[in-house]
């Protein structure tokens, strides 16, 4: 028989890992010929800052990893630069979960901004410093502006779809361990 709190932990990895195929899959779709004058938000980095914000026990790094590497080979990025960077700034975020299981939603948003600017300055930096081609700077901090505006709409549709909730203080899995 399947025990139901190891099914639980092993479904919210897949789960996630199928999201940020969708996500994947909807950005490298061809829906225009013309190039986009306005990008769009990074959802697999927010999906994945927010799924360890919120609940860092159910997203290990080897499926962080995986999935930022799959989407690094996918879009022609730097094979594993981007991977690694999100990989530390998680792993932050993870270290600092009993801090972050307090705070409200407005800290909460700022944290991930944070995040989400961190990695993508170090990217920058990192492509430069190997004096590799990259996308203007100004299209770069509009991407993360646009992806900072839609983190709350995609913790509400989490939230509302899958219950993707902070752990209260004092909570406890079905094993009786502290989240």
């Amino acid at each position: 028989m399947v025990d139901p709190v190891r099914a639980r932990r092993l479904g919210y990895p897949f789960i996630y890992a199928v999201l940020c195929a969708a996500f994947l899959f909807l950005r490298i779709l061809p829906l225009s010929t013309l190039p986009a004058s306005v990008p769009g938000p990074d959802f697999v980095l927010l999906l994945t800052v927010l799924w360890v914000i919120r609940r860092p026990d159910h997203l290990p790094a080897l499926v962080i990893t995986a999935v930022i590497l799959v989407e690094d080979l996918m879009t022609l990025r730097a094979p594993g630069l981007w991977a690694a960077l999100v990989l530390l700034v998680t792993e932050f975020l993870r270290s600092h979960r009993i801090g972050l299981r307090e705070v409200n939603f407005l800290v909460e948003w700022l944290v991930a901004s944070g995040a989400i600017l961190v990695v993508t300055i170090a990217n920058r930096a990192v492509l430069a410093l190997f004096v590799i081609p990259q996308a203007g700077l100004g299209l770069t901090l509009l991407q993360v502006l646009i992806s900072v505006a839609a983190y709350p709409i995609l913790a509400y549709v989490m939230q509302e779809a899958l219950g993707l909730r902070r752990a209260a203080p004092g909570e406890v899995d079905a094993m009786g361990q502290r989240l």
